[in-house]
């Protein structure tokens, strides 16, 4: 038996769980505030959420800085460790993955349970990281050991598995042929889905010039219609969150990657790498318009064969090897 925890934010952990529990030999519990995936063949404990709602006091959520989010007072955040405490008494994991959360991991492992925990780019050397990345058996990279994290000490390197990206297109990209781009089409992949709160289409449009035609996919687009869009695209312009990235991988084009602000400069790191080590363009911020014309054009002219360099579409089978090892050592 194994343990799955679901960080709630974003759609990547959830997608990362669904592959890794589907491709494992063995039961795998869910844990997560999330509702549980129609797909989803193990068991679902339904955590009650951590921050809804606010907490009431202002006292220091951090505990002085060792931890992220462990606010007194609070029902849901109550709740959620105790319903992950019985479950570890009660069901006697071998191994739990935490995607993402200091806090479930030092709880699982000080209940004696050894922690894969699914690791996030960016400076991560801050006390509460550096206390939850020592403590786990072993670390998930979603991205190629040639690009790894320069602000990681060689300790955890050393217990990493670079997975290189993975993605739920990996598998119809292994299997389908490639297919022509239909010339100045432009793909905006931003947000949950395809769509978020990002930025405006019509403007970049505008600022392209008529030679590039932009759409975004449908909100509530399958995998199989992202594949579609993905691939009938002459560039891609996409957010460089881990999930997003690898699909745009598996798609093998042309792109160009923006980071979004996040916390530890986490994407801002991703879209970095990725534009230095050719890949793809890859900028820090949402650029002027009347870049568009250059950006679009210098993503054409990387093409897009180098993202094989970021995602060889095996990562899944990485990630499940590694938890097969942890799993028979303990």
């Amino acid at each position: 038996m194994i343990g799955y925890y679901v960080h709630h934010h974003g759609s990547g952990h959830l997608t990362r769980a669904r592959l890794l529990a589907a491709r494992l030999g063995e039961p795998v519990t869910g844990l997560s505030s999330l509702p549980r995936p129609d797909d989803w063949a193990g068991e679902w404990a339904q955590l009650a959420h951590d921050a809804k709602p606010k907490p009431a006091t202002a006292g220091d959520v951090t505990a002085g800085g060792v931890l992220h989010w462990a606010p007194t007072g609070h029902d849901g955040f109550t709740a959620r460790m105790t319903a992950i405490s019985s479950w570890v008494e009660r069901a006697r994991p071998r191994l739990v993955v935490v995607d993402v959360s200091v806090e479930v991991t030092l709880l699982v492992r000080l209940l004696g349970v050894p922690v894969v925990v699914v690791a996030m780019r960016g400076d991560r050397t801050d006390r509460a990281h550096t206390l939850a990345y020592d403590a786990a058996e072993a670390l998930i990279a979603l991205w190629p050991a040639a690009l790894a994290s320069r602000s990681w000490p060689a300790r955890w390197i050393d217990k990493t598995c670079h997975t290189g990206g993975f993605s739920r297109l990996d598998d119809v990209a292994r299997d389908t042929e490639p297919v022509a781009a239909q010339a100045g089409s432009v793909l905006l992949l931003w947000g949950r889905g395809g769509v978020g709160t990002g930025p405006s289409l019509e403007r970049a449009a505008a600022a392209s010039g008529p030679q590039w035609s932009w759409r975004r996919p449908h909100p509530r687009a399958d995998a199989a219609t992202i594949w579609s869009e993905l691939t009938r695209a002459e560039v891609v312009v996409t957010h460089a969150g881990q999930n997003a990235v690898a699909e745009v991988a598996a798609s093998r084009r042309p792109s160009v990657v923006v980071a979004e602000t996040r916390p530890f400069d986490e994407q801002q790191e991703t879209a970095g790498v990725i534009d230095t080590s050719g890949i793809a363009v890859g900028l820090s911020t949402w650029p002027a318009d009347d870049a568009w014309p250059g950006l679009l054009t210098q993503a054409r002219s990387r093409g897009g064969d180098r993202w094989r360099e970021w995602s060889d579409l095996d990562g899944v089978e990485r990630a499940v090897g590694l938890l097969e090892r942890v799993g028979t050592r303990s």
